[in-house]
């Protein structure tokens, strides 16, 4: 089930207090053409100019082209076809291209579509396996078509849209790729993994200039499919639509998913891995962004010796999506790996504002853009709980909320080992103390968080103090992380001082039974008459603006969205 939003989660180990971080870390707050084999020379004939270059430009990239015949009449003779970009009413002149990757790193000779061990490539050409059965549309993103895609909401509609966004049918300029990479699952190298479920069906330049990576997720086997069928259910296709959307609009780095299909297709799944294999349907889900490429991508090249396809491949990465960082420069991968370790602390110090559990921690499923991919048995926490655990299979309990950050730090571990051949002596040490911070990063960023959910303002030595002590009293009385939080932000400091908590604040009623919750208020209270030209209102105002916002827009996104329910 798909969990509502809820709160953060950490909590003080006592013995973390006044202690040297080390690499454990203890939290401190505790026109469409199936199988077209070289789509972008089929010009059959056109002559117009502006019609080859909507086909043609922007040679790597895909893009959308509303057509207008116009004619200079200050210049009869110099008659020429106009070309607007705007949303487009349809996919006749709507493009993707493979180019940009296929260009520079290197394919699969292989081009048979069989599950097999792949070496020296970073993609292998694969095509979407259609469903056998009609296929449904039952979601779409209004925002992601036509802010991202440039498509607008009609388009999905056509018979042309539901049999791209399902892999029937594939657009002009698309080469289908299933992306070569290894990674640590549950600790453990796994080697060889990929997309064993998933094609990249080109890039698209919107209209903003943005580049956008877009990827089928259930759409059938490839040659990293292993034992699997290549197929997602609906089940877990309807969790990662809504859920990347959410986050999106929650605030936090994310991919987005731009439609959902089911079909009725028969697909066998043991949700639970009791032995009760039940048949579900199968769905695809069409999710954008700006790069599928994770720290695995980087791990399996390591790991075979393959170091000059690593090189390459870094230096791609690092050309297309780290602007801040010079592709020129020797120090380039030390630049490029402070960046994801700053990035990264950063993200996880989100998920855990917003209670979100991703589940999956491995390194497979780590962005090197630092975005949230791959939700799988995700979850959002809702009574307060360090040891909150989304995965029915995580037995160890390895990737609960509060051990997120910890798994950030050996992920990024995985990332530098995968980075050392490529780094001089030197380079080593620096990257290791650059790995090093990593935990002060990660706690001053949760810091910044958690004191604008108490709407503190400036620095305050007890400030680590009074969260942890707010957490430890909610731990102890299983509030409701959200609520809590969104209660203080409503409640007066007179009816705090006062002790009396309305009803209506069920969740700070809750914490109020504990017996330390007056000396919290207490030390709460202390600290808020040392915000500067503060006053209560203006705590509250600044407490749930961006509460507000957040779901104000969440709600705009679920009514943005074109919902077929009868379909499901």
């Amino acid at each position: 089930m798909l969990q509502g939003a809820r709160g953060t989660i950490t909590k003080f180990p006592s013995a973390y207090l006044g202690r040297r971080r080390t690499q454990s870390i203890g939290f401190p707050f505790c026109c469409l053409i199936r199988r077209l084999q070289f789509p972008r020379l089929l010009l059959l004939g056109v002559t117009c100019h502006a019609v080859v270059c909507s086909l043609w430009r922007p040679g790597l990239e895909g893009s959308a082209s509303l057509l207008h015949l116009y004619s200079n009449k200050s210049n009869p003779e110099q008659g020429y076809c106009e070309r607007e970009v705007r949303l487009a009413s349809s996919l006749d002149f709507w493009t993707l291209s493979s180019e940009n990757l296929i260009a520079v790193l290197p394919i699969d000779p292989v081009k048979e579509n069989y599950v097999r061990e792949v070496k020296n490539c970073v993609f292998s050409i694969a095509f979407p396996t259609p469903f056998k059965s009609r296929v449904h549309l039952v979601a779409v993103s209004k925002q992601v078509l036509e802010d991202i895609l440039d498509l607008d909401l009609s388009v999905s509609e056509t018979d042309d849209f539901i049999q791209f966004v399902s892999g029937e049918k594939i657009v002009l300029g698309s080469i289908p790729l299933a992306h070569r990479y290894g990674g640590h699952q549950f600790g453990i190298w796994a080697d060889q993994l990929g997309d064993g479920r998933a094609h990249l069906i080109g890039i698209y330049m919107n209209r903003q200039g943005e580049k956008w990576e877009l990827q089928l997720k259930g759409s059938g086997k490839t040659p990293y499919s292993r034992n699997g069928d290549g197929r997602a259910v609906l089940r877990s296709s309807m969790r990662e639509f809504l859920c990347s959307e959410a986050m999106y609009y929650l605030r936090i780095p994310t991919s987005r998913a731009a439609s959902l299909v089911v079909s009725d297709d028969a697909v066998w799944r043991d949700q639970f891995y009791s032995g009760n294999v039940v048949k579900e349907r199968g769905a695809v889900v069409l999710r954008v962004a700006k790069s599928w490429f994770r720290i695995g991508s980087l791990e399996i090249l390591a790991h075979y010796g393959e170091l000059d396809l690593l090189r390459m491949l870094l230096d791609f990465i690092i050309q297309e999506h780290f602007p801040s960082v010079d592709v020129k420069e020797p120090n380039r991968y030390l630049d490029f790996f402070s960046t994801v370790v700053s990035e990264t602390a950063q993200l996880i110090a989100l998920w855990m504002s917003v209670g979100f559990a991703h589940g999956v921690c491995n390194t497979d499923n780590f962005s090197l853009l630092s975005i949230t991919i791959d939700y799988g048995p995700f979850g959002f926490m809702e009574a307060y709980n360090p040891d909150f655990v989304p995965n029915t299979s995580d037995d160890e309990r390895r990737y609960k909320i509060g051990n997120q950050a910890n798994i950030g730090m050996f992920n990024l571990n995985k990332l530098l080992q995968a980075l050392n051949p490529l780094l001089d002596p030197r380079q080593k040490q620096l990257a290791a103390q650059i790995l090093e911070g990593y935990p002060i990063l990660y706690d001053t960023r949760f810091r910044e968080l958690f004191k604008a959910k108490l709407g503190l303002l400036g620095k305050s030595k007890g400030d680590d103090d009074l969260i942890a002590f707010l957490l430890h009293l909610m731990e102890k009385t299983e509030a409701d992380f959200t609520m809590t939080f969104w209660q203080l932000s409503e409640i007066t400091q007179s009816q705090l001082q006062e002790l009396s908590i309305p009803q209506q604040f069920w969740a700070l009623k809750m914490i109020s039974k504990h017996k330390l919750f007056p000396a919290w208020v207490s030390q709460y209270l202390l600290r808020l008459k040392s915000n500067m030209n503060d006053s209560d209102s203006e705590r509250r105002k600044r407490m749930t603006s961006s509460l507000y916002i957040s779901t104000h827009n969440l709600i705009h996104s679920t009514s943005a969205c074109s919902y077929k329910s009868q379909h499901i």
